[in-house]
C-alpha cells in the first residue's frame, strides 16, 4: 500500500514521484496556455492575419478549457485516474502537435481548442489524485505541489518558449511544448501509482453537485474576485511600459519576477488551505484588493513598480489553493467534476477580468486604472466569499458534522 505523503519531510518516494509526474503535466499546460502571447505578430504573419485576429488563438484555448472540463472530466470517471490523466495529457500532446504544424489560421484555431479541451479536466483528475496521496492535513501542500508546474511554465518555460520561437519560428515553441507532453505521458505512466477507478455514477448523479449552493458560492470566487487579478495583470506589460517607463526588452524578466510570485504564493496558499481554507480565502481576497491598490500608485516609480508587480503575483496566488480545496470539499462525491468546473472557473475569469479591465483604459482613464476595475471584481468575489462562510455556518447548525474550517 501507498504511505501517504506529507510534503516536504514525506520520504515515500513513490508519492513524490507521482507529484512530479503532475507537475510535468501541469508545466506542459501553463507553457502552452501562456506563450503564445508573445508570438502573436508571427503568427499573424504567416497567415496573413491582423494581431488581434490571431489574439483570437487565446480565447480558443480558454474556450476549450470552459467547454472540455466538465466533459471530458464526466468522462473520465469511467477510468482508473492513470489511464485518465495519461489520456488527457495524449490529447493535449496531439493538439500541440497540430499547432506546430497547422497549415492554415483554422487549423491552428480549432488545435488550440482541442489542446484546450484536456486543461480542466487534467487539473480536476489530478487534485483529487494529489488529495489521495496526500495524509491528513496536508491536501493543499500536496495539490500546490501539482499546480507549482503551471507557475513554473511562467518563470521559465513561457520565456524559453517565446525565444524558441523568435529564433526558429513559432511552431518550434509548439514543438517543445509536444516534446514536454510527451515527457508528462511517460512521467504519468510510470510514476502514478495504479488507483482504483472512481465508484460508478450515471451523469445524473455526477451533474447533481452543481444543486450545491456553497459549490457555486465558492466557483463564484474564482470566477469573479480572481478575475479581479486578469483584470490588471492582462494590461501589465503597458503599464510598465507606458508608465513605469521599462523598455519592451524589460517586460519579459519583470513577467518572469512576477512567475517567481505566483510560484511562492501558490506555495503559500497550499499551507494556509491546510489550516483553514475558509478563513484564508477571505484573507487572500483583501490580501488581493490591496495589492491591486499598490500597483498603479507604485507603477510610476520604476523600481517600486517591480515591487508592485511581485505582491500582486504572489497574493493573487495565495487565493488559488484555499478555493481548489474548498471546491474539492464541498463537491464531496463529485469531487474531480467539481474541479474541472473550477478550471473553468478561472478560465472565465481570465476573459470576464480582461474585458473588464480594458473599460476604464478604453474610456481615458489610463493603464492604472485597470487595477481598479480589478479591485470591483475583488469586492465582488469578497460577496461571494462572505455568502459561503454565511451558508456553510448554516449548514452545519442544521446538520453538525466535523469538518476542518
Amino acid at each position: 500500500m501507498l504511505r501517504p505523503f506529507s510534503p516536504p519531510d514525506a520520504e515515500d518516494a513513490i508519492a513524490k514521484r507521482s507529484l512530479l509526474a503532475l507537475a510535468v503535466g501541469g508545466f506542459g499546460l501553463g507553457m502552452t496556455e501562456f506563450v503564445i502571447m508573445g508570438l502573436l505578430p508571427d503568427i499573424a504573419h504567416t497567415f496573413g492575419v491582423s494581431i488581434p485576429q490571431a489574439g483570437y488563438l487565446v480565447s480558443a484555448y480558454a474556450l476549450g478549457v470552459v467547454v472540455g472540463a466538465p466533459l471530458l472530466t464526466v468522462a473520465a470517471r469511467r477510468f482508473p485516474p492513470r489511464r485518465a490523466l495519461v489520456g488527457l495529457m495524449l490529447l493535449f500532446t496531439g493538439g500541440s502537435l497540430l499547432s506546430a504544424g497547422a497549415g492554415s489560421y483554422g487549423v491552428l484555431m480549432g488545435a488550440r481548442v482541442l489542446s484546450g479541451f484536456s486543461h480542466g479536466s487534467f487539473f480536476g483528475v489530478g487534485a483529487v489524485v494529489a488529495k489521495q496521496l496526500a495524509a491528513e492535513g496536508n491536501e493543499g501542500r500536496a495539490i500546490s505541489m501539482m499546480f507549482m508546474g503551471l507557475t513554473l511554465a511562467n518563470v521559465v518555460g513561457v520565456p524559453l518558449g517565446t525565444g524558441l520561437g523568435y529564433a526558429l519560428g513559432w511552431r518550434a515553441a509548439f514543438a517543445a511544448v509536444s516534446l514536454v507532453g510527451a515527457c508528462a505521458v511517460a512521467s504519468l505512466w510510470r510514476w502514478v501509482p495504479a488507483l482504483p477507478t472512481p465508484p460508478h455514477k450515471s451523469v445524473q448523479n455526477q451533474l447533481a453537485v452543481f444543486k450545491r449552493a456553497e459549490l457555486w458560492l465558492v466557483i463564484g470566487v474564482a470566477a469573479i474576485g480572481f478575475g479581479g487579478f486578469f483584470a490588471a495583470f492582462s494590461y501589465i506589460a503597458p503599464l510598465m511600459t507606458e508608465v513605469a517607463g521599462f523598455g519592451e526588452g524589460s517586460v519579459s524578466l519583470i513577467l518572469v519576477l512576477a512567475g517567481v510570485g505566483m510560484t511562492l504564493g501558490n506555495l503559500l496558499g497550499g499551507r494556509l488551505a491546510d489550516r483553514a481554507p475558509v478563513r484564508w480565502m477571505g484573507l487572500a481576497l483583501v490580501g488581493l484588493a490591496g495589492a491591486l491598490a499598490l500597483l498603479p500608485l507604485l507603477a510610476p516609480h520604476p523600481a517600486m513598480a517591480v515591487v508592485g508587480v511581485f505582491i500582486f503575483a504572489l497574493a493573487a496566488f495565495t487565493l488559488t489553493m484555499p478555493v481548489q480545496i474548498l471546491v474539492i470539499r464541498t463537491a464531496r462525491e463529485a469531487e474531480m467534476l467539481g474541479s474541472a468546473a473550477n478550471q473553468s472557473a478561472f478560465n472565465t475569469g481570465n476573459a470576464i477580468g480582461a474585458y473588464v479591465g480594458g473599460l476604464p483604459i478604453a474610456a481615458g482613464l489610463g493603464y492604472g486604472a485597470s487595477a481598479w476595475a480589478g479591485i470591483a471584481l475583488v469586492v465582488v468575489g469578497m460577496g461571494f466569499a462572505a455568502a459561503f462562510a454565511w451558508q456553510r455556518r448554516r449548514r452545519r447548525r442544521k446538520q453538525p458534522e466535523r469538518v476542518a474550517a
